[in-house]
């Protein structure tokens, strides 16, 4: 049975709370197998028979009914998790010299070519940028909070995302998704 990651947008923010043996509770009832939640609730691995665009619509409109409010999935497949974990956008000598945790936004969809060169043309040597499949990987020179990137000109381009450091998606490679 295929395995998925599952990187949910707004669970535990703006008040909302809940944890990640609850948030693995809807998932059997949605029919997912083998649920897991990791570190941060919005981290959940599970298995599942049905086709990638099927699970993503069930596990949307279930988390929506469950808790009251929309939640926006970022499914990967174990192969394109692994695919995330292993990507090196970055040289490593930038990576290492850099204060930043590098992060990787999950998108719904590989942005056009035009949209993607309106996004890269936001980067400065203070906040590389640079795309994979589905993600904009962005290697802030320190904290994100304190970086300069017009973060909101790049969600009017891309649309919803979700943000999770490289450091939180390659344990999720490693401990579910093994070859």
């Amino acid at each position: 049975m295929p395995k998925y990651a599952a990187f949910l947008r707004a669970i535990n923010v703006a008040g909302r709370r809940i944890t990640g043996d609850e948030l693995c509770s809807h998932f059997p009832a949605l029919g997912f197998h083998d649920v897991a939640a990791f570190r941060a609730s919005g981290n959940v691995v599970f298995a599942a028979e049905s086709e990638p665009l099927a699970t993503l619509t069930r596990i949307e409109q279930g988390l929506a009914t469950a808790l009251g409010y929309e939640v926006v999935a970022f499914l990967r497949t174990a192969k394109e998790v692994r695919a995330i974990a292993e990507q090196e956008v970055f040289k490593p000598a930038h990576v290492q010299a850099s204060a930043g945790k590098l992060q990787v936004a999950l998108l719904l969809s590989r942005p056009k070519p035009r949209v993607q060169e309106d996004v890269l043309a936001l980067a400065t040597d203070d906040d590389r940028l640079a795309f994979g499949a589905r993600e904009l990987y962005w290697l802030p020179s320190g904290g994100v909070l304190e970086s300069s990137l017009d973060q909101k000109a790049i969600a009017k381009l891309l649309g919803p995302m979700t943000f999770r450091t490289k450091g939180t998606i390659e344990p999720i490679a490693k401990k579910y998704f093994v070859r």
